[in-house]
């Protein structure tokens, strides 16, 4: 039936409808093209926005329109020029925690966890900031240390899994590589991969440390490679994050390379030497050192860091501990070096 119902209230007062059964909920819909729906469960309950993914967005919004994405998993409102979260802003950001360290003689340090995504921030709420340290290197004949935890607000990204002298690699982000064919050690789903096993063979081969791309090699008559990072450009910068450190060897042979070609900060394994230190600020694993001729250490592991990038026009400009802070497009950027923290 064409035509129109209109209902009218004296001033000051207000239209009640009321459903036949009003135990049951009562929906009203307003399908027009510029229209509003809201269903109403109850005067106690909840209204219920429209409810879609991004892709889904109304193709021509109006200012203050308002809807819940369900692939961002926010409300978020029209301003007029763009979709923006209700309460708060996105924020993307990568954090990644201190490498663990090389065994002295042994399997490469896992890389420390890497993650990587997107977080609603609250307008004036201050998120800690905490960067982990990377582990020491084993001395001669013994295992590494474990990296320490990297935080940005309630994410925490775990500390690289030290290399493994004679024993099983440490647990972590990633997993240490392995002596002889002792375990290696596992990596964090989301974080990071598992560490290489060496190999009982003469000379000695120590496994490589695993990387945030990548597990850690198995190690033949060599040191093995470490597993490889991933690239992140939130910098404006292709930076790879989480390479795994080289396992050590026996005899005179070569130890093996930090990461695919050193991608993501992973330290060499010895060569008649002490093992290589991952790269600071990247969560490397520190590489294996070489046994005999001589006796000698891993390589320490890399530090962690903490990346925010936020919309220029959200930025706060409230920090602690001194982030280095840069634009690239339209966001600025924080690269978080020592602890500290960001007010949204």
């Amino acid at each position: 039936m064409a035509g129109q119902i209109k209902l009218s209230a004296p001033s000051g007062g207000s239209v009640t409808l009321n459903a036949v059964d009003t135990a049951s909920n009562f929906v009203m819909s307003v399908p027009a093209a510029a229209g509003v729906l809201i269903n109403a469960d109850s005067a106690t309950g909840a209204a219920q926005l429209p409810v879609g993914t991004t892709a889904q967005r109304p193709a021509s919004p109006v200012t203050g329109q308002t809807r819940f994405n369900t692939t961002l998993v926010i409300t978020e409102v029209w301003n007029g020029s763009a979709w923006s979260p209700i309460g708060g802003y996105l924020a993307q950001y990568l954090v990644a925690a201190g490498g663990g360290g090389g065994a002295g003689f042994g399997g490469g340090g896992g890389a420390g966890g890497v993650l990587v995504g997107s977080q609603l921030l609250t307008a004036g709420t201050a998120y800690t900031v905490t960067i982990g340290a990377g582990g020491a290197g084993g001395a001669a004949l013994t295992s590494g240390v474990a990296g320490v935890n990297s935080v940005f607000g309630s994410l925490t990204a775990l500390g690289g899994g030290y290399g493994s002298y004679a024993a099983v690699g440490g647990n972590g982000g990633s997993g240490g590589g392995s002596y002889s064919t002792n375990a290696a050690g596992t990596g964090t789903l989301g974080q990071g991969n598992t560490g290489g096993v060496g190999t009982a063979s003469s000379p000695n081969g120590c496994g490589g440390g695993g990387g945030a791309n990548a597990v850690g090699a198995t190690a033949t008559s060599v040191g093995a490679n470490g597993g490889s990072g991933i690239l992140n450009t939130l910098t404006g910068a292709n930076v790879y994050y989480g390479g795994g450190g080289g396992g050590g060897s026996g005899g005179s042979a070569y130890g093996g390379y930090g990461g695919t070609g050193g991608l993501g900060g992973g330290g060499n394994g010895g060569n008649n030497s002490a093992g290589f230190a991952g790269t600071a600020n990247t969560g490397g694993g520190g590489g294996g050192g070489t046994y005999n001729p001589g006796s000698y250490g891993g390589g320490n592991g890399g530090s962690g860091v903490v990346v925010i990038s936020v919309p220029t026009a959200n930025y706060s400009g409230t920090t602690t501990g001194s982030p280095t802070v840069t634009t690239v497009g339209s966001n600025k950027v924080l690269v978080f070096t020592s602890s500290g923290s960001y007010t949204a």
